[in-house]
């Protein structure tokens, strides 16, 4: 029941919990002074809870209890319980023989503490300065109960931990009476750079500290300088009081503005910082204690909050750029999710917190490589271009003045001859749909190990069309014209934004159809009420139970002649493993009804031909102003040439994904029927093994469980990591920022990826699945795929977090004439649901207005 540290070591969790087993680490680590004590283990908290009447069915009902006063009046109960159930006599006696004379503290330390993906740290309760065997067996009992605080078991229901099986332990330790003390944290915990040990340091107990009573001396050590300080004036400290526990008392006047610690020592604590880190293996939050004899350390655990660093492509600094920000979907990716779009991508790529990243280093070494890159990330992502200009700005990536030039980027200033044909849209979307036939045709022939062997062709062909150099060329076509028409008519006409409206219903565009599509499916089941309520309370299978009401036959034919066309697509889609449409057409039925609801017969071509019409009437205007300017006559046969091109090639644009996701769907089948055969308990466990993993495990017929249950809490933790736009080798993340003074008070920046202006109540929608939007609203998220489309006929407006002018959202915005604004930081969590905006998608703002009455949107 009882352990000292010297008995303990870090693989003891379960007996000592978190932090009594790093303790016990510590106290093994050379250089390392650790407070001496022991643990009141698990066993004897199991004890008590045996003993403790009526706590049974208070524990059942708070694992299922939900509201915050419930949650808060039977955490209390639970308290209550505990603190009155008595102490064991032996267990009593056997903390009074291990206490000596002196204070001790008295700290929690519960098995779900300190570990790497959930720190729980102040979740539970210490008591310092417990003076007394008596004070300290109550104290033990104390942190028992603390384990049911309110915020405790908040946290716990946060993180998807079991009431029960966490178990608490208790620290019991020498307590240390500091001059100073504070917290330092191996890696910065602003930046990430692991390079950087931050120093919080004050007077007295470092109670102040962590609980916010002063703000600390802040140090920055780097290679044993310190690179940066703050110092703080310090009112008041936390010491020891004579009667036990501890008081706030004044700190001396003279005191107040002095640093608690000098250079030197930020400069040791920094170095005992890295002892300490290199034998946990991971950057630590260390809490330590500066008195007569030196520096002590009291606790350590694992910085949960830092993004990982991706494996290094090479040697000395690197670069990476996030693929979730171009790709427009930066949650985590399940592991077999990231093996297969590592596989299918035309560029090596790095995982990382679930995340995958493009190492751009290569690029960055030369002036034309760094000054390519630059214009197209400034061009498709201000914020990347910005943060890229910091990296450069500090040298990070030395130059190498020697080296060849880069090639241009993709798309700028482009000139390439291609002829305007649409006959070059329709070969390639043959070539693709050939391809994707013949996939179909013969992986049904293929099952274990032969299929992994089979899909690795396969992806060669996927690659082969993705790199079709007349592919390529009509990319290129479509995005260099929009370019060229929006940087010469903005120097020729001083607008903005032109190819905006010279876009709008551009053929071949399989997105934006995909959204109109989902109108012409609303049309043909408004007429049938018995099916429009039938969908109001739908279940999974409701397209089996469709036939059985009046026009049921016809709403489940247009439904399924819709997933046959776009089943394949789904929120998120560049990751295998997130269900599709076709897998769970439930997720369509909200935005049908929406349809119903909203919108009158033939909707769909009547918008198609509105912006047909728009387009037009923006061409002709655009070439008439033209030539009435000098040299119009050549201006405006130039932009006549690019406006043809744009509109016979932007609509391919959103092809190729369509491609990528059409053929995800047929791997996914497949690997999903060798999953049946390997008879797991769960098919979709193989979603955390990858591609190669689950190869080995159709081969061999055997799943290693262990591994998936260690991958799927990993991937629990990373959904609390937000990933930036560009990480260093350091372990610096950096957003950049829009450097812009030219914004409304209050206003929040982001990027114009569709001009006009629009007004109405902010709906912030984190899953397109629950969204609930009415016409004129102004949708509000973190970013939009291909899957969130057929949302869009439904706004005014689009605002997302994520984004730039030629990403899928943008020219769906854009195909739709919604003022759009993306690449908005924290905008799901700036403006309020419910809000009142405007979007400024001509300049790239968003503003929050006084409720008022919503003004009609202009295009």
């Amino acid at each position: 029941m009882i352990l000292g540290f010297g008995e303990i070591d870090r693989t003891m969790v379960a007996a000592v919990g978190g932090k009594g087993a790093h303790l016990g680490e510590l106290s093994r680590i050379d250089g390392v002074r650790v407070p001496e004590g022991f643990v009141v283990t698990t066993g004897a908290y199991r004890r008590m809870l045996a003993a403790a009447e009526g706590l049974d069915p208070l524990l059942r009902e708070l694992a299922q209890a939900t509201g915050r006063d419930r949650i808060r009046a039977l955490s209390a109960e639970v308290r209550r319980v505990i603190e009155a159930t008595a102490v064991p006599g032996d267990l009593a006696g056997a903390i009074a023989d291990a206490v000596g004379e002196g204070a001790y503290a008295v700290r929690s330390s519960a098995t779900a503490e300190d570990l790497p993906t959930a720190s729980f740290a102040g979740q539970q309760d210490s008591y310092l300065n417990v003076v007394g065997a008596g004070a300290v067996v109550r104290h033990v009992s104390r942190c028992w109960a603390s384990l049911f605080t309110e915020r405790a078991v908040t946290y716990r229901l946060r993180n998807g931990f079991d009431h029960r099986r966490v178990l608490m332990a208790v620290v019991v330790q020498r307590m240390v009476f500091p001059e100073v003390s504070g917290v330092l944290f191996t890696a910065d915990p602003v930046t990430g750079n692991r390079h950087v040990t931050t120093v919080d340091a004050s007077f007295g107990l470092g109670e102040a500290l962590v609980s916010g009573l002063v703000n600390p001396d802040v140090f920055r050590v780097r290679d044993g300088v310190v690179v940066e300080r703050a110092l703080a004036v310090k009112q008041r400290a936390v010491r020891p009081s004579a009667a036990g526990g501890t008081e706030e008392v004044a700190v001396d006047p003279g005191q107040r503005g002095l640093p608690a610690l000098t250079d030197s020592q930020a400069v040791r604590l920094a170095a005992l910082g890295r002892t300490i880190e290199a034998h946990f293996g991971k950057p630590q939050d260390v809490e330590w204690c500066l008195d007569g004899d030196g520096f002590q350390v009291v606790q350590s655990r694992p910085i949960t909050t830092l993004f990982p660093i991706p494996e290094a492509a090479g040697p000395g600094n690197r670069v990476y750029l996030s693929v979730g920000h171009q790709q427009m979907m930066t949650d985590p990716m399940k592991p077999l999710g990231i093996s297969m779009w590592q596989l299918t991508a035309l560029a090596p790529m790095f995982s990382a917190g679930g995340r995958l990243f493009v190492d751009a280093t290569p690029r960055l070494v030369t002036p034309a490589g760094r000054a390519g890159l630059l214009e197209l990330a400034g061009k498709s992502d201000p914020l990347v271009g910005d943060a890229l200009q910091t990296v450069f700005d500090r040298d990070f990536v030395p130059l190498q003045p020697d080296a060849p030039a880069a090639p241009p980027p993709l798309g700028a200033g482009s000139t390439d001859p291609i002829a305007t044909d649409p006959g070059i849209v329709a070969e390639l979307v043959r070539r693709t749909e050939d391809s994707l036939a013949a996939l179909k045709r013969d992986i049904a022939t293929k099952s274990g190990p032969a299929l992994f062997d089979f899909l690795l062709d396969a992806i060669e062909e996927h690659k082969r069309l993705l790199t079709d150099p007349l592919s390529m060329r009509a990319l290129t076509a479509g995005m260099g014209a929009t370019w060229w028409l929006n940087d010469h008519l903005l120097e020729w006409l001083g607008e903005r934004n032109v190819a905006d409206t010279l876009t709008l219903s551009a053929p071949g565009n399989i997105t934006s159809e995909m959204g109109l599509a989902l109108l012409d499916v609303a049309d043909v089941i408004r007429p049938y009420g018995e099916v429009v309520a039938f969908l109001g309370t739908a279940g999974d299978d409701f397209l089996d139970e469709l036939p059985e009401l009046a026009g049921g036959a016809e709403a489940r034919d247009a439904i399924r002649s819709y997933l046959d066309r776009y089943g394949m697509r789904c929120a998120g889609e560049i990751d295998i493993t997130r269900p599709r449409w076709s897998e769970q057409p439930s997720t369509l039925v909200p935005l049908i009804l929406d349809n119903v609801r909203s919108f009158e017969p033939g909707e769909a071509a009547r918008r198609f031909e509105q912006g047909r019409q728009r387009a037009a009437r923006k061409e002709r205007e655009v070439l008439e102003r033209l030539r009435a300017l000098p040299d119009g006559e050549e201006k405006a046969r130039e932009t006549q040439q690019m406006i043809d091109r744009v509109r016979t090639f932007i609509g391919y644009r959103e092809f190729p994904k369509y491609g990528i996701v059409s053929r995800y769907l047929v791997y996914k089948q497949a690997l999903l029927a060798e999953a049946d055969r390997l008879r797991l308990p769960d098919r979709e466990d193989i979603y955390f093994l990858t591609f190669q993993e689950l190869s080995d495990a159709v081969r061999d017929q055997a799943v290693d469980a262990a591994l998936i249950a260690a991958r799927k809490e990993e991937f629990r933790s990373y959904a609390n990591l937000s990933a930036p736009r560009i990480l260093t080798s350091e372990g610096e993340g950096i957003s950049g920022s829009y450097r812009r003074d030219d914004l409304p008070a209050g206003a929040l920046a982001g990027v114009p990826v569709s001009a006009g202006t629009a007004e109405g109540r902010a709906r912030v929608v984190l899953d397109m699945a629950q969204a609930d939007v009415s016409p004129g609203d102004i949708l509000v998220t973190a970013y939009t795929d291909p899957s969130w489309s057929p949302l869009f006929v439904a706004v005014s407006g689009l605002v997302t977090e994520v984004g730039g002018v030629m990403t899928h959202g943008a020219v769906i915005a854009r195909e739709y004439g919604l003022p759009a604004v993306v690449g908005v930081e924290n905008a799901t969590r700036l403006i309020p649901d419910g809000a009142h905006i405007r979007v400024h998608g001509t300049e790239g703002y968003i503003e929050i207005l006084d409720d008022q009455e919503p003004a009609t949107v202009a295009g």
